[in-house]
């Protein structure tokens, strides 16, 4: 097995690609705000390198202002089928807007026009009020590219702790901890007790 942790992340995902019917890129996003109150949500992870682990959103939304006021997450993946989970906890910083512009540019056109419709976070008073902005922007766009709105975005997720979990028989579970190592740059390997 790999002690690279981010070489093992790659193993993994390419595994969960291969094995999870559904969204084996969907990973759970654990925020707080200033004054701790916690909140976790599903979001899909859209790239990942040495650098950190990217997922796109609205920046007026519930997380951003979570991450605006308190800019560290958490993030678990969980994919059943091969019964493992990874934990990634880390800074987080904003994707540069190139970034963001090619993701948004590879993205369906309906999924476009949704990001300009939708409020996100904010209370809706009815689902027309909502499909009605979408389809304004339906009219609006129409004949042309729908560019990113200047309130949609990545985010990156630094790791700063990742913890590999593997089922084991009667709750015999292996949990391989990587911390940062700061005098060789690279990370530090532990076991911790399931």
């Amino acid at each position: 097995m790999s002690d690279d942790p981010f070489a093992l992340f790659d193993d993994w995902y390419a595994e969960a690609r291969a094995s999870e019917i559904n969204d084996s890129n969907a990973v759970a996003l654990a925020t707080a705000s200033a004054d701790g109150q916690p909140s976790v949500r599903m979001v899909l992870l859209k790239g990942h390198d040495r650098r950190g682990f990217v997922f796109y959103t609205n920046r007026q939304s519930r997380k951003a202002g979570d991450l605006a006021e308190n800019a560290k997450a958490g993030l678990l993946f969980h994919w059943k089928s091969l019964r493992r989970q990874i934990r990634i906890e880390g800074t987080v910083s904003w994707a540069s807007d190139a970034e963001s512009d090619a993701y948004f540019a590879s993205r369906g056109r309906d999924s476009q026009l949704g990001a300009w419709a939708s409020d996100q976070s904010r209370a809706l008073d009815t689902r027309e009020t909502f499909v009605d902005r979408f389809e304004a922007m339906k009219a609006r766009f129409a004949g042309g590219d729908v560019p990113r709105p200047p309130h949609w975005g990545g985010y990156r997720v630094s790791a700063e702790r990742i913890e590999f979990w593997r089922d084991g028989a009667h709750r015999l579970h292996e949990r391989r901890l990587f911390l940062p190592d700061s005098e060789t740059g690279g990370w530090t390997e532990g076991l911790l007790y399931p």
